[in-house]
């Protein structure tokens, strides 16, 4: 696996060379989707109040992982930054300095999560009926969240390093282990006993961490990781600057999101009519929103890595121009497979919630969502861009103004005032997707976003090295 396998040529980024970045990552979105599908159609078929307690919980450890996302968000930033200017040891030490960091933080969250899961998952409004399970399934996703948080540092690495293909692998070791114990201890299937909803739990647990072994080995043997990645203090005091300058603010957005995210189930949760089957619905009807969304990342994550690769160059007209290609083709192919998914919603509804009541609420939540696709999809490219290029404080101020001002206020008039029901709570959604892009192309089009680039920067070197690569 050559570090420029999938590396366009110096100067201007051709559609091969996007695709040649964002197929892989496709296909890892495709393997991530069917992990979470799998974990979800498995709990419809144990029973209904398992899929709504999954979803709970799953949606919590998202929030959970705010800090990894934040920090990985610079480490995309820094690293591809550092590779474009041709510092590759400046790339690798701020690789160990995320992980130090992010770790750190890591361990520092896990403990109070299981000492306070009762009360943390009361104040998502957990129905009484399903407290205990979800509680339960709870401190096996805690137990995972080292895992998760070292997957998501080591995945941003390769990708800011071009290595596209090493999370594929990992995602496709996931994807298999987590089906093997989904069916096998949630069903019990393939002679293994049925525990349930605990099977579901334990198998994310030895998934993520199988996941997690495998990119850390990864690292390590294509000389990514290793004594040279941990700089001396005084450089980490120095460097630590840039990556909190754009870890703050994209650390605030995805807090604001998540939390967001929570405080809608928490709304959806509290309705007075058909309350855990709405859940249900929701939690079934995210998963199959997530065919169009988890590849939308993959298209963030690509025009990440092509913007901070130019504005590490220097190129900021670069660093635009692929910016566009990569919004148009993104939004291009998501939205024509959202309009041939249109006809089948029904189908895939039935997939993912076999119970008829659940169904009818999952219906709606695609629905809704796909006429959004164009506009969530674009909203997600273009954060991913000035993500690469450092300026996360623009994305904050969008999403988390989308989610607060507009989508929450309205799913909670709609859901209890107008509609009366969780139609009022999904429509909510792609009227907020509609003006969090408009909002956040302004952005990209009319704001110098590119002067929060690294390369602006002096090297936070001396006496440690080769001074001028790193």
């Amino acid at each position: 696996m050559s570090a420029d396998i999938y590396a366009p040529a110096p100067g201007r980024a051709s559609g091969r060379d996007i695709w040649r970045l964002a197929w892989p990552q496709l296909v890892m979105m495709l393997f991530q989707f069917m992990v979470g599908a799998t974990d979800v159609w498995v709990a419809g078929r144990i029973e209904a109040s398992v899929q709504a307690a999954v979803g709970m919980v799953t949606q919590l450890s998202f929030f959970m992982l705010v800090i990894a996302m934040a920090i990985a968000t610079a480490a995309v930033a820094a690293i591809s930054q550092s590779m474009g200017a041709r510092k590759p040891l400046r790339a690798q030490r701020y690789l160990g300095l995320t992980l130090s960091l992010g770790m750190g933080l890591c361990l520092l969250t896990v403990l109070p999560g299981g000492l306070c899961s009762t009360q943390i998952l009361g104040l998502i409004r957990t129905p009484p009926s399903i407290l205990e399970l979800s509680s339960g399934i709870w401190i096996f996703f805690l137990a995972a969240l080292p895992g998760q948080y070292a997957t998501v540092f080591s995945s941003a690495a390769f990708r800011a390093h071009r290595h596209v293909l090493p999370p594929l692998y990992a995602s496709m070791v996931v994807f298999l282990i987590n089906l093997l114990l989904d069916f096998g201890l949630g069903l019990g299937r393939f002679g293994l006993p049925a525990l349930g909803a605990e099977g579901l739990a334990l198998a994310t647990l030895v998934s993520t961490l199988a996941g997690a072994a495998f990119n850390i080995w990864t690292l390590t043997r294509l000389g990514l990781l290793s004594r040279r990645s941990f700089a001396p203090l005084r450089w980490q005091k120095k460097a630590v600057g840039y990556l909190l300058k754009v870890a703050l603010p994209a650390g605030a957005m995805q807090f604001s999101w998540q939390l967001g995210y929570l405080v809608l189930f928490a709304v959806t949760a509290d309705l007075p009519w058909d309350s855990v089957n709405a859940l249900a619905g929701m939690n079934a009807g995210l998963r199959v929103e997530s065919i169009l969304f988890l590849p939308a990342f993959a298209f963030a994550s690509t025009g990440a890595i092509l913007t901070g690769h130019a504005l590490g160059a220097g190129d900021k007209a670069e660093a635009r121009r692929v910016g566009i290609r990569v919004l148009a083709a993104g939004c291009g192919l998501m939205s024509l497979l959202a309009l041939c998914m249109w006809p089948f919603a029904g189908e895939l509804s039935a997939f993912m919630a076999p119970s008829p009541a659940v169904r009818e609420h999952a219906l709606r939540y695609i629905l809704f969502n796909l006429v959004s696709t164009p506009f969530g999809v674009g909203s997600m490219i273009l954060g991913g861009i000035l993500g690469g290029a450092g300026a996360t404080i623009y994305t904050f101020v969008v999403y988390g103004s989308a989610i607060w001002m507009i989508r929450l206020p309205l799913a909670w008039h709609m859901g209890y005032n107008v509609w009366e029901s969780s139609s009022g709570i999904f429509f909510a959604m792609p009227v907020s997707q509609c003006y969090q892009f408009l909002i956040i192309l302004f952005v990209f089009l009319k704001c110098d976003w590119t002067r929060f680039a690294l390369h602006r920067q002096r090297a936070p070197v001396k006496n440690t090295g080769n001074r001028h690569d790193a």
